[in-house]
């Protein structure tokens, strides 16, 4: 199955921001950008995340240094609730002994 690509182009306009600007996201290397044929596209699956980076850039005033920060943090976070969840579980289990 082949990966549906977004012109990097067209995203840019209709969001109205720079493609340098998808270009700096790629040399953070928060997205991986396909050139075919001389065009540069994304995935489909990157989509979601290039959305969210597009917000924080546009709306919060966030640049793409701050970007990697704040995604490396979410990570971290989503990481030690899992932790604790699997620890929750391991303490009831004990706890019902």
């Amino acid at each position: 199955m082949q990966a549906t690509l977004i012109a990097i182009q067209q995203y840019c306009s209709v969001h109205e921001i720079e493609s340098n600007f998808v270009d700096s996201l790629a040399d953070e290397g928060l997205i991986a950008i396909t050139v075919v044929e001389g065009n540069s596209f994304v995935s489909e699956e990157q989509l979601q995340d290039l959305e969210l980076y597009t917000r924080w850039y546009h709306e919060m005033g966030v640049n793409t240094a701050g970007i990697d920060v704040i995604r490396h943090l979410l990570d971290r976070i989503r990481h030690m609730q899992m932790e604790i969840s699997h620890l929750r579980a391991r303490l009831h289990l004990y706890e019902g002994l």
